[in-house]
């Protein structure tokens, strides 16, 4: 067999059986054949110099320079001895044999000629196995730098093995070629190198080029080896230095990501949890959470139980702002299908929370609350506080939905105790959740000296501007009607609040100067609060919640020209108002009240049934209702009093409802029942706050 461009045929005693030279076999110690015997090799190597061993490798096997110095160098490195290798791999001059090796690797891919099965190679033609002998020497000496320290010229001798290939094989590995698969090895293994080195160099940005570069061609990797290179591409994506990986590199990675689920699903590579985890956070990340719920949905079964799953599912679609789906997932996982299976304290702490947030699943959000507790018995006490707090919420939440007196009551009463309960188990380390919702309780209770405390021990722990503390503060002072301290913390509150947050502020602001009967000051305040409604930036996020800002400015400012007796405006107002929210109960409500100041009562009746078919439980309109049935007087009392005795079966301490029943029971001939109603309606208005403390 020829050498490299040589002309000489390699010596043996006896010819191979193999075509392969000796240039490709593992030439160890013990490995080697020739005319001199290979008994001694281990004793000789170690005695004599680089130089003679060179000599003695040229003469045994007839090679030439560089592929002695290749060989030579890969015994050295078999050995451990990097320092030695690395000297006789920088013997090897790759830039000279670098247009050789290249003219080697193509002139062997060229098209076979029409009827000629054989590929005619030029004279003089580098062998493939030379060519395997020289690359391996490349990446042997990358490796050698490697060991030592030398990151990046180790990267860079590897980069020199892509290069080359490259040059040669512009399309990518060609299958089928007779000599290809040592020469692929090699190579491959240099694809696999070329980023590990780039990144213990410190260096990201080629570390992500160089996996990139491994995945741009069709390197005939085996599936799993293909894999195992998009999910480190996706790691470095993902988890590189912020530098490196700006956020446009996330959507690169989810793209790898679904590609390397999709092939897992079908079975083409081996399952891999981590890659659903990694997954996982990436659509995290970029808020893609029903994009993800869908994954989970088409992931087989087995790879989680059923529970998991849909707890899972339940986190997707909870952070999607799905919180009913999530809810109902919840109700699933801890089901009658799942009655076998031990529950998951996490699940039933996310199901008790989520519920908390919703009055509609308050019923739901007490379950689950029990069962928290009763697993719970034997964990800690901050698990407990946990538990306590969330069931205190939803007592208090069913109590406002439920239209049965003694229910109502007993609710209350659960509630405050679940709340105070969860506040003395984590006395020694105070939560500040606790401490709010347990102020918020005893506002909704009118226990208003006890809101007043919590509600200053909560701005206090809070250390800064806290707009939700702040904001109940007021609110309860409001209560107290301490109305110029109300205001004054509004303003203190303003000053730090963010623009989002001022608008609440606003709103309340208004309210408390309509309270202390100052409607020029309130009209300017709303005035303020549209014009900073239409100062802010609209995203999908906060065009929603602007929207409800804007209209509910709208109807505020309706309200103040109505006290003013300015009912032109105010119908503007709420003309503007309901461009924007058409089915809006309050609007409608407002709307029949301008009707009702021009006596237009049955225009005005239309606009509040109209309200009513809206929501059916709006409170306003059922009073407004009945007062307009007050004034027709006679027959139509009864069906008045119906109205109001229903809006207190909603909302028991509504002053205005008591009050108009007080007139009712007067008209009626009932001075005793006339007096007691004024006197709760009394009592109710002295603690009545200017805006819902929920």
């Amino acid at each position: 067999m020829l050498c490299a461009c040589s002309g000489e045929q390699f010596r043996f005693e006896d010819q191979p059986g193999s075509p392969e030279s000796l240039a490709t076999r593992d030439f160890s110690a013990s490995g080697l054949s020739s005319r001199n015997g290979g008994g001694d090799w281990d004793s000789k190597l170690e005695d004599i110099q680089v130089d003679e061993a060179e000599s003695t490798l040229k003469e045994a096997l007839s090679l030439n320079y560089e592929e002695a110095r290749a060989l030579l160098g890969r015994l050295e490195y078999q050995r451990r001895n990097f320092d030695a290798a690395l000297q006789v791999f920088k013997g090897i001059d790759i830039k000279v044999l670098t247009p050789r090796i290249i003219k080697a690797i193509v002139e062997r891919t060229r098209p076979c000629k029409p009827r000629s099965k054989v590929v005619s190679v030029p004279p003089c033609t580098m062998s493939m196995h030379s060519v395997s002998l020289l690359l391996e020497a490349i990446l042997l000496k990358a490796r050698s730098l490697e060991e030592l320290g030398s990151y990046q010229e180790a990267a860079e001798e590897c980069k020199i093995i892509l290069d080359v290939v490259e040059s040669a094989l512009p399309s990518g590995m060609p299958d089928g070629i007779s000599g290809f698969s040592k020469l692929q090895e090699i190579f491959q293994k240099a694809l696999e190198l070329l980023p590990l080195l780039w990144t213990k160099a410190g260096n990201h940005h080629e570390t992500i080029a160089s996996y990139r570069r491994a995945l741009s061609r069709p390197w005939n990797l085996d599936p799993q080896r293909l894999a195992v290179t998009q999910k480190s591409l996706t790691l470095v994506l993902l988890y590189g230095s912020v530098e490196a990986c700006p956020k446009d590199n996330i959507e690169e990675a989810i793209v790898l990501l679904m590609l390397l689920v999709k092939k897992m699903v079908v079975g083409d590579i081996q399952w891999d949890a981590e890659l659903m985890d990694h997954l996982t956070y990436a659509l995290s990340m970029t808020g893609q959470f029903e994009v993800l719920a869908n994954y989970l949905e088409e992931t087989l079964p087995g790879v989680y139980t059923r529970g998991e799953r849909w707890y899972l599912l339940s986190l997707c679609y909870s952070a999607a702002g799905i919180d009913t789906a999530a809810i109902n997932l919840l109700k699933m996982a801890l089901g009658p299908s799942e009655s076998r299976q031990i529950p998951h304290i996490p699940w039933l702490l996310f199901g008790a929370k989520l519920c908390s947030k919703d009055p509609k699943h308050s019923r739901d959000g007490i379950n689950f609350s029990h069962r928290l507790l009763d697993l719970a018995n034997s964990q800690s006490e901050h698990l407990l506080s946990q538990a306590h707090k969330f069931l205190g919420v939803c007592y208090g939440n069913a109590a406002r939905s439920s239209k049965l007196d003694s229910e109502r009551v007993f609710l209350q009463k659960k509630s405050l105790f679940s709340l105070n309960e969860a506040a003395k188990r984590g006395k020694a380390d105070p939560e500040l959740d606790v401490i709010f919702n347990l102020s918020v309780e005893n506002a909704v209770q009118r226990n208003v000296q006890a809101a007043l405390d919590g509600a200053v021990e909560y701005s206090s722990m809070v250390g800064g501007v806290s707009t939700k503390g702040w904001k109940h503060l007021a609110i309860v002072l409001s209560a107290e009607k301490r109305l110029k301290d109300a205001e004054s913390i509004l303003d203190f509150t303003m000053e730090e609040a963010g623009d989002l947050e001022k608008l609440e502020l606003l709103k309340s602001k208004a309210m408390l100067q309509m309270a202390q009967e100052q409607p020029k000051q309130a009209m300017k305040t709303c005035s303020n609060l549209l014009g900073l409604i239409r100062a802010q930036e609209k995203s999908e996020k906060s065009e929603a919640l602007l929207q409800k800002f804007e209209t509910e400015a709208w109807q505020d400012l309706a309200s103040v020209y109505g006290k003013l007796g300015s009912w032109s405006d105010a119908e503007a107002c709420l003309e503007k108002a309901r461009s924007m929210s058409y089915y809006s109960p309050r609007g409608w409500n407002e709307t029949g009240l301008c009707l009702e100041a021009k006596s237009l009562h049955e225009e005005a009746l239309t606009s509040f049934f109209l309200s009513l078919s809206i929501e059916p439980d709006h409170v306003p309109s059922i009073v407004s209702i009945a007062e307009v049935m007050m004034k027709s007087g006679g027959e139509s009392l009864p069906t008045a009093k119906s109205f109001l005795m229903n809006a207190l079966k909603l909302d028991p301490r509504n002053h205005d409802a008591w009050m108009k029943l007080g007139h009712v029971a007067k008209k009626q001939g009932m001075s005793q029942q006339a007096a007691e109603f004024y006197q709760a309606a009394y009592e109710l208005e002295l603690s009545a706050p200017v805006q819902s403390f929920i």
